[in-house]
């Protein structure tokens, strides 16, 4: 291809008069063999124009991240485009070529497309990208080590996240590039020069790359891993070249030398608390943990503690290596050996260190008084925790605190001395108090403390809410928000604390200190009961104030404040819930539309609409409010499904839920009509959290859900997609489930369906079932089929064209299949309606054949399903007495001695656990509560884990069969069918019971009796609800008929 002409139509894609032609060009061309490679020789000419060049890379770049691998044909579509074969060699013999000589602007996006590459050709067609960078960084010609060492980098990336054993073909490639590697940085590490310390910056981050999740000891072996160390240890400890200090502070944080500190200790740190700390690795890094323990705590703290002192005596160091030297000292203080070494500097570290971390600075200062929004994003924000050196002083000062004796009085009576200093300055007394909310919970578990603590607020912090200063006002509310659990020994201390909080929400001219102020009402109506009956006069201009706020500010814990406060009042909230309501959907709004697909915008968007579902839940005994709630919640609903916004459609479909859960109006009918048309565009994926909902359209007003035949209609394409599609088996299960609670939701109304409904599960049966959940809930929609009508049900089997077996039918396989399987039905409902399912069965007046050929399980079958209901009834009755027991507020001493490690058992059992899980594969079942059970050939798991009382995850699904005064009781029925057969036909009640061993036999009376029992407990219970009055009419008659007539009609 013409490389000429090439150029000329990209140099057309960046002129607006020509750009969508030239994009109509390329898009003609791009497929023709020979494209791909003469796009990166044109990208590689350097007498082209750079923005042309750089036209061309991102095209490539696309190109190769899009269309490098091939692609499955799907079935009727046609072939998908992907790269030839003759072109990717090609561009696989150059590339790293080009990475190596092209310009930086050009190199990142090269480095993409080798990123790409190595991942869909790696090693299988291409292990000669690791020659090329072996001759690269054995050459002495130093222009070529950039781009070498960015190829390397991509290649690991591409297995940093990998398990130990997917990491063979990287270790391989190690092996060669590893030694290669090192030599290199040992030759660079007296050069000082910027070059140099950039290559050097991306050689330490290759090296974290290969050991952040584990560290391959075959690789690395403890003489490499010390000569490693050294390395880094020397980055760590070299001064930074002096001329760096005349660059802005701001912008030093991104000069090399600092990056290439930053990644020094990042390595440091990772290698400590991952493969170094005794009593907190997994069970391979057990003895490398004690050598690197040992072996390099003296050298290492000794550069981390000239990096504090630094620090101390006001050098700049960038708040990253601080951090990270913070967090290494942190992980230290739980070792006796390194804590031998950290104990004689460690109150300085926190008198000279830690305190001026905590005290509010002079950038503070400047962000609170220019952008007051910016400064409560940057103090709200998760994500600033993982880098911020704030966050990790906390946790230094917090751990050596509650672990090392002493520290806690000596640190103590630094915050006194500064809190009673008569001149301290405002910014130290904020740091002051800043450690004090710290140390909240050591403090409050802390006997000689705990008693002080009325006062202390009484004495430092109250004062601080009339400071003229709004940091010291934001910071009082700050430490009691952190001191909320005080056991307060005077109810008037309580009180003004609420006052001047509340105050403080209200009035406060600084949107800082209101934000903070919210946040500690949260905490206190959260930890004191007795200070809800404070808040309550104000609480409507609380919750007013809040919702202006949490619109102005647009953060997410605020959103937790309102959900809090919308619980605790409900009812003072009613006559303002309308406005509340319409306040939080035009927010949402408002941030949909200034969303740039920002996390945190997503997060308060997120809160948001969970303000609206605590809303909606609090007031849902209140048909009145719910209604006028309905049309502004349909607005965001709609919004959200019209638009496609399919981050919150599980939020949405909650709200659906809620406002179906009492009654259904006109409007909610249209919505279940968009709800299908969404699942159809792009919600197939979201369909077990649009089940609850639809579970509510079929139980709440069932009358109206079978008026119109589209409603029945739309979910049954619904549960045909799903099980017919590649959902998942966990979806698979829902879908089955809705048929279920259709059928018997719908008994003797529905007759039509039927054979559509069996014949949809039995087919996904014909088809691989990978676990037990889903095979027990098709089944059970073929027993509930069979409990609605049996006659039906047998009829449609006959009729069903499925591939089972040459040699038996398909009622047969049915019968068969569900007997084996008795002891995979679980929970409550579940077993019930198989017993009901096979009372029907040995009850019909027209028995298949399969069920004479199974005679003799039946009963056995029956019995075992009734010993699992005895304890999943028992255990149900126990968990409505259980009451939660009282935490014991003991005072705790968890300080160590000097030569005592603090060992995490839990982590460690966790970590070991995920190993093992990893290294297992993923043989669970996909329902989180009962995934013990597996298919028969895997032990893996028995049922022995299974726990009575843990219900199935799909029986909150409930069915007629479920309710508390349902009157169809299993137990019963089970005895009137035995009795009925007794009578009328004993030879086969000699079948059925000829083969029971002296055990069954004695379970089968136990059965009778606890029949006899439930049916009195029910009758007297029913006399009592119907005011005492006997009814001597029988409850039960004493034949039964399953066919058409429903039960407990």
């Amino acid at each position: 291809m013409d490389t000429r002409k090439l150029t000329d139509v990209l140099r057309a894609t960046i002129d607006p008069t020509q750009r969508q032609q030239a994009e109509e060009q390329l898009s003609q061309i791009h497929k023709i063999i020979g494209f791909a490679p003469s796009l990166l020789q044109v990208v590689m000419l350097s007498d082209v124009d750079m923005p042309v060049r750089q036209a061309g890379v991102i095209y490539l770049k696309n190109l190769v991240s899009q269309h490098w691998a091939d692609r499955e044909v799907e079935p009727g579509q046609p072939l998908p485009f992907s790269i030839h074969e003759q072109d990717r060699a090609m561009i696989r013999d150059a590339i790293v070529d080009a990475v190596v000589h092209a310009p930086d602007l050009i190199r990142v996006q090269l480095a993409v497309c080798v990123s790409n590459i190595v991942k869909h050709d790696f090693p299988g067609r291409w292990t000669q990208i690791v020659d090329k960078i072996s001759i690269y960084l054995q050459n002495p010609d130093a222009p070529g080590w950039t781009g070498a060492l960015m190829c390397l980098y991509q290649l690991v990336k591409n297995f940093e996240y990998k398990k130990p054993e997917e990491r063979g073909p990287l270790n391989e490639a190690m092996n060669l590039l590893f030694p290669m590697m090192y030599q290199l940085c040992v030759r660079l590490l007296p050069d000082q020069s910027e070059q140099s310390v950039l290559l050097q910056k991306q050689i330490l981050k290759i090296y974290f790359a290969l050991t952040q999740y584990s560290l391959p000891l075959d690789l690395i072996s403890r003489e490499v891993f010390s000569q490693w160390m050294e390395i880094v240890r020397a980055v760590a400890d070299r001064p930074v070249p002096e001329q760096t200090n005349a660059v802005d502070e701001e912008d030093r944080v991104d000069l090399p030398w600092w990056k290439c500190k930053k990644w020094a200790l990042h390595i440091l740190h990772r290698m400590f608390e991952r493969y170094g700390s005794p009593g907190n690795v997994t069970k391979e890094y057990k003895e490398f943990a004690e050598w690197y323990l040992k072996t390099f705590s003296a050298g290492i703290l000794e550069v981390l503690l000239k990096i504090l002192d630094q620090y101390r005596r006001k050098i700049y160091v960038s708040p990253r290596v601080i951090q990270q030297t913070v967090n290494y000292i942190n992980q230290g203080v739980s070792h006796a050996f390194s804590w031998k070494f950290l104990k004689p500097h460690m109150f300085a570290i926190v008198q000279d260190v830690l305190f001026p971390i905590l005290s509010y600075s002079q950038a503070d200062e400047e962000l609170w008084n220019t952008d007051p929004y910016e400064y409560i994003r940057v103090k709200f924000d998760i994500f600033e925790d993982f880098v911020s050196p704030v966050t990790a002083a906390q946790t230094l000062l917090h751990s050596s605190c509650k672990k090392r004796k002493d520290m806690l009085q000596k640190t103590m009576h630094f915050i006194m001395q500064v809190l009673t200093s008569p001149n301290a300055d405002p910014r130290q007394k904020d740091g002051a108090l800043h450690m004090v909310g710290t140390l909240a919970d050591v403090l409050l578990k802390t006997k000689v403390y705990k008693e002080q603590m009325d006062d202390m607020l009484c004495q430092y912090v109250f004062p601080e809410f009339t400071s003229p200063r709004g940091h010291m006002r934001a910071r009082a509310c700050w430490v009691l928000h952190y001191f909320s659990e005080i056991k307060f020994k005077e109810e008037a201390v309580l009180a003004e604390a609420v006052r001047l909080t509340t105050n403080a929400l209200l009035t406060d001219q600084d949107l800082p200190v209101k934000v903070e102020a919210a946040i500690a009402l949260q905490m206190l109506l959260n930890a004191q009961e007795k200070a809800q009956k404070y808040v309550e006069p104000q609480i409507r201009q609380i919750t007013l104030e809040l919702l202006t706020i949490i619109r102005e500010t647009e953060n997410d814990d605020l959103t937790s404040v309102m959900q809090k406060i919308v619980c605790t009042y409900t009812e003072q909230l009613m006559p303002i819930a309308v406005e509340m309501c319409q306040h939080l959907a035009a927010t949402f709004s408002q941030v949909l539309e200034t969303d740039e697909g920002s996390d945190e915008k997503a997060i308060t968007a997120m809160g948001l609409l969970n303000t609206i579902e605590t809303l909606l839940t609090v007031m849902e005994d209140q048909p009145e409010i719910m209604a006028q709630l309905q049309p502004t919640v349909l607005q965001v609903v709609g919004h959200i499904f019209s638009q496609s916004v399919m981050e919150f459609y599980e939020e949405a479909l909650s709200l659906v839920y809620d406002l179906t859960s009492k009654n259904i109006s006109p409007d909610m009918w249209k919505v279940l009509e968009l709800m299908y048309q969404v699942f159809q565009k792009d919600g197939f994926d979201y369909f077990t959290d649009m089940m609850p909902a639809l579970h509510n359209y079929v139980t709440v007003d069932t009358p109206v859900f079978l008026l119109y035949e589209n409603y029945v209609l739309a979910m049954f394409n619904m549960c045909k997609a799903v099980l017919t599609g590649d959902a998942g088996e966990d979806p698979e299960c829902h879908a089955a489930k809705l048929l279920e609670v259709i059928i018997l939701q719908c008994k003797g109304r529905i007759d039509q369906c039927i054979p559509s409904f069996v014949e949809l599960v039995l087919q996904r049966l014909t088809r691989e079932v990978k676990t037990s959940e889903l095979r027990t809930m098709c089944l059970q929609v073929v027993i509930a089929a069979l409990y609605y009508n049996p006659q039906l049900l047998f009829g449609t089997l006959e009729k069903l064209q499925l591939a089972v077996s040459p040699t038996e039918s398909i009622t047969s396989h049915f019968i068969k299949q569900w007997i084996h399987d008795t002891d995979c039905f679980l929970g409550l409902h579940d077993r019930k309606l198989c017993v009901l399912g096979l009372c029907t069965l040995v009850n019909s007046v027209v028995r298949p054949v399969a069920v004479n050929e199974c005679a003799a399980q039946i009963i056995p079958s029956l019995i075992l399903l009734f010993d699992g209901l005895k304890r999943a009834y028992i255990a149900k009755a126990q968990e409505g007495e259980e009451e939660e027991e009282e935490e014991d507020e003991s005072d705790i001493d968890q300080v160590l001695a000097s030569d005592e490690d603090e060992i995490d058992e839990t982590n460690q059992e966790y970590l070991e656990k995920l190993q093992r899980n990893k290294t297992k594969g993923s043989a669970g079942s996909p329902f989180n509560v009962t995934s013990y059970i597996q298919d028969e050939d895997t032990d893996d798991d028995s049922d022995d884990d299974y726990e009575a009382n843990e219900e199935t995850a799909l029986e909150s699904y409930t069915t007629p069969l479920d309710e508390e005064n349902c009157n169809v009781d299993e137990y019963v029925v089970f005895k009137e069918v035995l009795q009925n057969i007794q009578a009328n036909d004993p030879t086969w009640y000699q079948v059925l019971t000829a083969n029971l061993t002296t055990e069954q036999q004695k379970a089968l009376q136990e059965v009778m009796v606890l029949a006899d029992q439930r049916k009195a407990a029910a009758e007297s219970k029913r006399i009592e609800q119907s005011g005492g009055y006997v009814f001597n009419q029988q409850t039960v008659p004493t034949s039964f008929n399953f066919g058409g007539t429903p039960l407990g009609r």
